[in-house]
């Protein structure tokens, strides 16, 4: 039996190699490009992306990506770096710093990959992976879906997956900031 070296792990450290750049992912998971070059992944999988802040992980998260993934062979997720978070949720946020929450991700048995990206929008990485299918959660619009254009042009499917109810990062970091505890949280949602 091997003993876990800490030492050789510091504190923010991704210990997981399922966290890639977008050349790493492109290299692993995108269609050839032309008939003479062939992809890795085997012939007839089908790849599936979706992407979010996944500042503070809950059960929504969750249950989101695991439908997600049973859409295809392989789940690639994309987050926003910290600067992107800031820029789009404001000063405070991110909670936990882009190489924590992607490996916190990456640690999940439904993802296969995360690629952490600056922009405000996914669209780079969609449009350089080109999912088979792409997946956001139902509380997005499907004409303000980033991405479904470039998806569907490459014959992919676009799928919006229902959001579960009760379960938001905003609401509880609210919650935390209030001073509110956990059982009043779980009696608020059972009420609701």
């Amino acid at each position: 039996m091997r003993a876990f070296d800490s030492a050789q792990h510091l504190h923010g450290d991704p210990l997981n190699s399922a966290i890639l750049t977008l050349e790493q992912a492109i290299l692993r998971f995108a269609p050839a490009k032309d008939n003479h070059k062939r992809s890795p992944r085997p012939p007839g999988s089908r790849v599936v992306f979706t992407n979010g802040c996944f500042d503070l992980l809950h059960p929504g998260h969750i249950r989101t990506l695991e439908e997600a993934r049973k859409l295809g062979d392989f789940l690639i997720v994309g987050i926003n770096s910290d600067q992107s978070v800031r820029e789009l949720k404001g000063a405070g946020r991110p909670v936990l710093p882009q190489l924590e929450r992607a490996e916190i991700l990456a640690a999940l048995e439904a993802v296969d990959a995360v690629v952490i990206f600056d922009e405000p929008t996914p669209r780079e990485i969609i449009a350089a992976l080109l999912p088979d299918v792409l997946v956001k959660g139902g509380d997005w619009a499907s004409d303000q879906i980033i991405g479904r254009e470039e998806v569907e042009a490459a014959g992919g499917e676009v799928v919006s997956i229902p959001v579960t109810p009760g379960y938001s990062t905003t609401a509880i970091l609210q919650k935390i900031r209030a001073g509110s505890s956990p059982q009043n949280s779980v009696a608020a949602r059972a009420e609701s």
